[in-house]
């Protein structure tokens, strides 16, 4: 059992690791060993996630989530396979958490006071004054 917050315990059959070959520079090590991990967790039919955190779970994952519902995360980072497994499942608590989080309540519109917008057009009339003022003097001839 993967333990992501005190209320969410994800199995450990859920989450299918892969070892794949890294991309990029590192000469012969990168063509002869499996380092870069590939995790694939089934988001839609995840037993573990209450529905909430699943649908901020969907829009949180972006393009790493398959039509299917599955989400996909490749961590190749590090040399060792052991780091990257270890990465990627991190990466996945990190998005889990951040998805069960519940959203902020949504923001109330509120309205200047007469004050303030007296303040504010009285500040804008002076700045107007300070500029006319420095102007070229006429001759009042």
């Amino acid at each position: 059992m993967i333990e992501v917050t005190p209320h969410i315990t994800l199995a450990d059959d859920e989450v299918q690791v892969r070892a794949v070959r890294a991309s990029g520079p590192g000469g012969q090590h990168v063509n002869k060993v499996s380092t870069a991990i590939e995790l694939r967790f089934d988001v839609r039919a995840s037993p573990s996630l209450p529905e909430p955190v699943r649908a901020r779970l969907y829009k949180l994952s972006g393009n790493r989530l398959t039509m299917d519902g599955v989400l996909v995360l490749v961590a190749q980072e590090h040399r060792s396979q052991e780091m990257n497994r270890q990465a990627a499942v991190e990466r996945l608590l990190d998005l889990v958490r951040e998805a069960a989080k519940p959203p902020p309540p949504p923001r109330k519109k509120t309205r200047p006071t007469y004050a303030s917008k007296l303040k504010r057009l009285e500040g804008k009339s002076k700045r107007s004054s300070v500029k006319a003022m420095r102007g070229r003097p006429r001759g009042d001839d």
